[in-house]
């Protein structure tokens, strides 16, 4: 059973796209996983996780890894803040199989990425999304996100999805406002910011919140962001979000998300580990960049030793 959420806001307000720590070796380190997750929402003020995303390495973790990780996470996080299983593949039986394991794990709601590669037509999507929500009885967040998956959800598509009972909830990296305000007026389809460089400007048209990567070293800051806005404080609002830019700078555009948030997690003394080919680790360079970054964006991150 889910943490209490509100309507406006079914998987809480605050979640960070978990990435998934590694040892040396490359093995999931499912204690780090447990710890990152305890901070994550004890230290960093998340009301949620989405574990197996794209951040947390999905595509290169086994169905065996994610059912493990996201127990693990449930485990040690899921009496007090929402887990969200990302399901979603480019095959529409191995979607509705990890939807079906998920359930069976405990998760609270499942993340649902549009088909990758493939590009299927708006029919393929409706009918994949559709049998998805079919499969269980957890609610659903679909991830749009055409400039990894190659197709936009389209807004008459969304509309027709959100009469489905469990389609409850939209992940947008899309950054089309005013496409998603379209379906906002029209819909119960709520909708969470998926691009950390438009958290403000989604909240100005109605989103419910964020599901955020940097969330993972400033998630207290964005949840604080969230709540001066809807009190109306939106001058305070204003101010995090520039104050945060260097770190949205230094994460999201430099190179791939959980590159960046793993190297970022290491400078703070927090799991993360290494990588899955073909993603590669982070240069002294880059990290030598982020560490200023993050420091000028208010991080405080471990001294450099001599």
């Amino acid at each position: 059973m889910a943490p209490t959420t509100a309507s406006d806001a079914p998987f809480g307000r605050m979640l960070t796209a978990m990435v998934t720590p590694m040892t040396p070796d490359g093995e999931v380190d499912y204690d780090g996983a447990a710890r990152l997750a305890a901070y994550l929402v004890d230290e960093q003020r998340n009301d949620g996780l989405v574990v197996s995303g794209t951040t947390g390495e999905a595509p290169t973790t086994s169905d065996e890894e994610k059912d493990r990780l996201l127990r693990a996470v449930l485990e040690a996080v899921g009496d007090r803040a929402t887990v969200v299983a990302g399901v979603g593949t480019n095959d529409t039986a191995h979607t509705l199989e990890l939807a079906r394991r998920a359930e069976r794990a405990g998760a609270h709601g499942l993340l649902v990425v549009t088909p990758y590669y493939n590009k299927p037509p708006q029919e393929g999507l409706l009918a994949h999304f559709t049998a998805v929500a079919d499969a269980t009885g957890l609610p659903n967040m679909l991830y749009d996100i055409p400039g990894r998956t190659g197709v936009p959800i389209h807004t008459d598509t969304l509309l027709r999805l959100a009469e489905h009972p469990r389609i409850v909830a939209v992940k947008d990296a899309k950054g089309d406002l005013f496409a998603a305000s379209r379906v906002m007026a029209a819909t119960d389809l709520v909708f969470y910011s998926g691009d950390d460089n438009l958290n403000l400007p989604w909240l100005s048209v109605g989103a419910a919140g964020f599901v955020s990567v940097i969330g993972h070293v400033v998630g207290a800051d964005l949840h604080e962001m969230i709540e001066a806005y809807r009190s109306g404080d939106t001058g305070r609002a204003l101010a995090i979000h520039r104050r945060l830019l260097p770190v949205v700078t230094a994460i999201m555009t430099r190179t791939q998300g959980a590159i960046a948030t793993k190297a970022a997690l290491g400078l703070l003394g927090l799991p993360g580990g290494t990588l899955r080919p073909p993603l590669a680790p982070a240069t002294p360079e880059f990290v030598a960049r982020l560490r200023e970054d993050l420091a000028q964006g208010g991080v405080k991150v471990q001294e450099v030793e001599a």
